[in-house]
């Protein structure tokens, strides 16, 4: 059985626990935090989390577990059949991963744990999120789903990146930024966070929140 390592505050943990759970693969979880990387070292070389244990041994790297997932249970896809299509997902996948999600976790520590951010890094921010998001738009129309008319990886992955966009520009800005660059992103966010796998992942991420804030130590990510 695989067990997903890390805690439900990542968005990259969340986003390999959801497709986990859409794919029907049997796991189990292990609660990890970043400033332990030194008693896991050998299973994610960098420290960082999520990573995975499987019978074969340890994978980390979100999007190679996910690949690896997509390869060994290819039971129920989450990638498209054909070869383009599965690289263009891929494609909206690392856009919102590197220009956007990346870019707005800048943001975290003041949206989320009570930090404050420079102005110039509010600026800067911005600016990028902003040309990352109009790179989404150019990838996709979220209607209804982020990659075409069914459920993909995708959304594993642009739900929880965009509704963080939603949720920390409406706070360190006073403005959803997502709503003025991606117009269908409320509609499309309100329509998967309806996917019991999804609304069950969220549940768990708000009971995982409240205990790190209990913890009162610092996290980005």
């Amino acid at each position: 059985m695989i067990t997903l390592c890390g805690f439900g505050v990542s968005n990259y943990y969340n986003k390999l626990k959801i497709i986990l759970l859409e794919k029907g693969v049997a796991f189990r979880e292990a609660t990890v935090y970043p400033w332990e990387r030194d008693g896991f070292l050998a299973s994610s070389p960098l420290g960082r989390i999520p990573y995975i244990e499987t019978e074969s041994g340890p994978l980390s790297e979100s999007q190679v577990i996910l690949d690896y997932l997509e390869e060994n249970y290819p039971e129920t896809p989450l990638y498209p059949v054909d070869a383009f299509s599965r690289a263009k997902c891929r494609e909206l996948i690392q856009h919102l991963e590197l220009n956007v999600e990346w870019v707005n976790r800048r943001l975290y520590r003041q949206a989320f744990f009570g930090g404050t951010v420079s102005q110039e890094t509010r600026d800067e921010v911005r600016e990028k999120l902003t040309a990352g998001l109009e790179a989404v738009g150019r990838l996709t129309t979220l209607s209804p789903y982020a990659f075409g008319p069914t459920f993909t990886a995708a959304d594993c992955v642009a739900y929880l990146h965009l509704d963080y966009v939603r949720r920390v520009t409406q706070t360190v800005y006073g403005e959803d930024l997502l709503a003025g660059h991606l117009p269908a992103a409320a509609e499309y966010l309100a329509f998967i966070a309806e996917r019991p796998h999804v609304r069950r992942t969220m549940d768990d991420r708000a009971t995982a929140l409240a205990v790190f804030l209990a913890l009162d130590v610092a996290y980005e990510g």
